[in-house]
C-alpha cells in the first residue's frame, strides 16, 4: 500500500501544477494498474500537500496581496496598492468557481472514473494549450473582471482530464494579464478552492478522528512526494509560462488522450 501511496503522491504533485490534469492522470493510473480509488481522506491529504507547496512557492505574493487587501478594508489609503484589486480578483474568481462547480457537480461525479471522457478531455486540454501559444503577451494586472474569467476556467477544470493550471493560466493570458501575473494568479486562486474542498470533505467524513483513521498505510510518503514534486513542477511551469513554451505539453496531452482513447476502444 505504501508503494501505491507514493506513486499517487508523486503523480499528484507533478500533474497538479503542470498543465496535464492531475485528476485525469489519477483516473488513468488507477484504471491501468487496477487500483481502487484512494480513500477520500488520502485524496484530501494529497491536495493539502500540494496546497502547502503552493503557499511555500508563492509566500511573498500571498503576504503582499493579503496585507494590501485586508489593509484596504480598513484604510482607504491602502486601496491604491496593486494587492487591493488583486485580492478582489481572488474573491470574484472564487465565487464564480464555486457557482460553476455547484451547477455541474452531478456531471463531474458522473465522469470521474470514465477513461473515455478523460481521453477526450485531455485532447481538449491539448487544443487549449496549443491555442495558448498564439496569445499575445499582455501587460495588465489582476482585476475582478479578469478574476471572473479565470474563475470560470477553474470551475470548468473540475472535470477530469481538463487541466486546471493550463485553463486558468490561458484564461489569464487571454484577459490581457502579463505572463508572470497569469501564472501567480492561477495558483493563488486555487488556494481558497482547495481549502474549501478539503473542509467539505472533512465535514462530510463525520469528524477529524474518523478521517485520520481511514488513511491508508504509507499515506505520509504520498504527502511528502506530492509536496516535493509539486515545488519542482511549479518552477518548471514558471519557465514555460514566461517563455510561452506550451508546445511540449500540448503534444503530450494529445498523445496521452489519444492513447487513452485507443486503449478504451481496444478494450471493448
Amino acid at each position: 500500500m505504501m508503494f501505491q501511496c507514493a506513486v499517487l503522491g508523486l503523480l499528484q504533485g507533478i500533474t497538479e501544477f503542470l498543465p496535464v490534469s492531475s485528476s485525469g492522470h489519477l483516473v488513468i493510473a488507477q484504471s491501468l494498474l487496477g487500483w481502487q480509488d484512494p480513500a477520500i481522506a488520502f485524496d484530501v491529504m494529497l491536495h493539502l500537500a500540494t496546497m502547502a507547496a503552493t503557499m511555500v512557492y508563492f509566500q511573498r505574493e500571498i503576504f503582499d496581496v493579503a496585507a494590501a487587501w485586508f489593509g484596504g478594508l480598513f484604510s482607504p489609503a491602502r486601496r491604491d496598492l496593486p494587492g487591493w484589486m488583486y485580492g478582489w480578483g481572488v474573491v470574484a474568481g472564487t465565487l464564480v468557481t464555486v457557482a460553476v462547480v455547484l451547477m455541474t457537480r452531478p456531471l463531474i461525479h458522473l465522469f470521474f472514473g470514465s477513461t473515455l471522457f478523460v481521453g477526450f478531455a485531455l485532447m481538449i486540454t491539448g487544443l487549449a494549450l496549443f491555442y495558448g501559444r498564439t496569445i499575445p503577451r499582455g501587460r495588465l494586472s489582476v482585476t475582478p473582471s479578469s478574476g471572473i474569467k479565470v474563475g470560470l476556467a477553474q470551475g470548468v477544470a473540475a472535470f477530469p482530464g481538463i487541466s486546471r493550471s493550463g485553463f486558468t493560466i490561458i484564461a489569464g493570458l487571454r484577459s490581457g494579464l502579463a505572463p508572470a501575473e497569469a501564472f501567480s494568479f492561477s495558483f493563488l486562486l486555487s488556494l481558497p478552492a482547495t481549502l474549501g474542498a478539503a473542509i467539505l470533505e472533512i465535514a462530510g467524513s463525520g469528524n477529524r478522528v474518523g478521517l485520520l483513521s481511514s488513511l491508508p498505510q504509507g499515506w505520509w510518503a504520498g504527502m511528502i512526494l506530492a509536496f516535493v514534486s509539486g515545488l519542482l513542477a511549479l518552477s518548471i511551469l514558471h519557465r514555460v509560462v514566461v517563455g510561452g513554451r506550451w508546445g511540449i505539453f500540448a503534444a503530450y496531452c494529445f498523445a496521452a488522450g489519444g492513447l487513452v482513447l485507443a486503449l478504451h476502444y481496444m478494450g471493448g
